[in-house]
C-alpha cells in the first residue's frame, strides 16, 4: 500500500488549495475531488484537532490539568483561530489557571474573537462560567 500511496502522490502532486483539475472538477491535495463526504471531512476535523491539542499542550503544558469542559472550549477556541492567537488569551488563561471560572469567562467575551463569533464566543464562556 505504500508503493502505491507514493505512486499516487508523485502523479497526482500536492496542493494545499482547492484547484481545478484537467477536467475542471474542483480537487484539493493529492487529487482529491470535492465535495469531500461526511466522513472524509470527519477525518480531517479528527486529525486536525488531535494535532491542534498536541501542539496546545506543548505549547501551554498546564492545560492538561484543567478541568475537561475547560480543556474543551479551550481546544474548541484553537480549532477556529489557531494556537498563537489562543495564547494571546493570558487574561482568561490567568483566570483558568486560577479557576475563576467567572473571571475566565468574562475575559473570553472582552475580546475581538467574541466580537466577530458572538454566538460561539457566548455559548463557549456560558459553558465556563456555569461550571462553579
Amino acid at each position: 500500500m505504500e508503493e502505491l500511496i507514493n505512486s499516487i502522490k508523485r502523479h497526482e502532486g500536492f496542493r494545499g488549495y482547492c484547484y481545478e483539475d484537467s477536467l475542471g472538477i474542483p480537487t484539493i491535495a493529492y487529487g482529491i475531488k470535492l465535495p469531500l463526504t461526511k466522513e472524509e471531512g470527519e477525518l480531517l476535523l479528527s486529525h486536525r484537532l488531535n494535532k491542534m491539542v498536541n501542539d496546545l499542550e506543548t505549547k501551554r503544558p498546564s492545560i492538561k490539568n484543567f478541568p475537561e469542559p475547560i480543556r474543551e472550549v479551550l481546544y474548541e477556541m484553537e480549532y477556529q483561530m489557531c494556537v498563537e492567537d489562543l495564547l494571546k488569551f493570558k487574561k482568561r488563561l490567568k483566570a483558568v489557571e486560577e479557576q475563576d471560572d467567572k473571571k475566565a469567562s468574562l475575559e473570553g467575551l472582552d475580546s475581538r474573537w467574541a466580537k466577530q463569533t458572538p454566538n460561539r464566543a457566548k455559548a463557549l464562556m456560558d459553558k465556563i462560567k456555569n461550571l462553579t
